[in-house]
């Protein structure tokens, strides 16, 4: 079957060429797959015989809504969507005075086995198509009856160990027929996947990095992050710096404050002397409770971010959203799995 949803407009264009059909249809079954319509048959101004052609010959990713959970304490809402081959992904969507933001799953689980992190506790499963991830942005907007301005790639998985798929996700959900979300308005985190960050920095987009460090040096950060083994910190750090030199862009580093490990005040003046000379954003998080993970939350936080400060760097505080909905990144997944599995045990299967 044809996964239609993953095509560019000029794809489908192509592909209805095929069919005897004239170029501008393609523009149409485009526009209308981005509206997020559920099946074919929506699609009115299309020829009756069209509509059962591509019901045949192609696939139409409509993902289901298998658990929703709204925060009683700001409205952020996270969403589990159960894919057509069953595996389960997470999306938050996240309300901000400057527009609504969604956060996007890019992977079903991840490999990446970072210490503190509920996405990675089972591993990968598999990729997710550019469709599924556009789904998630389309489905959400729709479900919430709300607009979406922003989308930050940093759900579960690891968007660069999926970056062909995610560049196209890039390239659909930017076109000016589809949801037209400009590359300022897009974040896509990385452990610090070096070769990815590369390419990227290659390709020039206007999006923003965002590099998850959570620590500046190396035998910490190989403790907490696996990664590092592959892509040590200094070569990350020669990464970035690249990359800045190459896109003009400021990029965010990510550092999830975990008590006793990476919050002394030597590891803020490390930070403080590998951002020199790279306009970098330091966004301290503080840590969610994992029941997989010895770590706690760090009760430096304001003295770290102090400490950064006094070098010139500047660091925020990330905003706590949804602390009372399974706020750590992979856990309503992973619970959802684990009534799933529960349930096949006691029916025999």
């Amino acid at each position: 079957m044809i996964d239609l949803k993953s095509m560019s407009q000029q794809e489908m264009t192509e592909l209805l060429r095929s069919m005897g059909q004239p170029a501008f249809r393609g523009r149409q079954v485009f526009s209308w797959l981005h509206r997020g319509v559920a099946s074919f048959e929506e699609m009115t101004d299309l020829p009756k015989a069209l509509r059962e052609r591509l019901g045949t010959d192609c696939a139409l990713t409509v993902p289901r809504l298998e658990r929703k959970q709204v925060s009683r304490l700001d409205g952020t809402i996270k969403y589990l969507w159960e894919l057509a081959d069953g595996n389960c992904i997470e999306t938050v969507l996240m309300r901000y005075h400057h527009g609504n933001t969604v956060c996007i799953s890019s992977q079903v689980g991840c490999r990446m086995g970072c210490a503190f992190c509920a996405s990675t506790v089972a591993g990968r499963v598999r990729d997710l198509t550019p469709a599924e991830m556009l789904d998630q942005v389309l489905f959400t907007q729709l479900d919430a009856g709300e607009e979406i301005s922003n989308i930050v790639l940093m759900g579960i998985g690891e968007p660069m160990d999926n970056l062909d798929h995610v560049l196209k996700f890039l390239e659909l959900v930017n076109h000016p027929d589809g949801l037209n979300i400009g590359m300022r308005h897009i974040s896509l985190s990385t452990c610090g996947v070096i070769p990815g960050i590369r390419r990227l920095g290659e390709l020039g987009l206007q999006l923003t990095l965002s590099v998850s460090l959570h620590a500046p040096d190396s035998e910490t950060r190989s403790r907490i992050m696996p990664v590092n083994r592959a892509y040590d910190v200094e070569e990350l750090f020669a990464a970035c710096h690249d990359y800045f030199r190459k896109t003009g862009r400021r990029i965010s580093f990510e550092y999830a404050m975990i008590d006793g490990v990476n919050d002394h005040d030597w590891q803020a003046d490390r930070i403080a002397e590998k951002l020199r000379g790279m306009p970098g954003h330091v966004n301290l998080i503080p840590l969610n409770d994992v029941v997989e993970s010895p770590f706690k939350p760090s009760k430096r936080l304001a003295a770290f971010q102090k400490r950064l400060e006094s070098h010139g760097v500047t660091a925020t505080v990330r905003r706590s959203l949804g602390g009372d909905i399974d706020a750590s990144c992979g856990q309503l997944r992973r619970k959802a799995m684990e009534e799933k599995e529960a349930a096949g045990c006691e029916s025999g299967e």
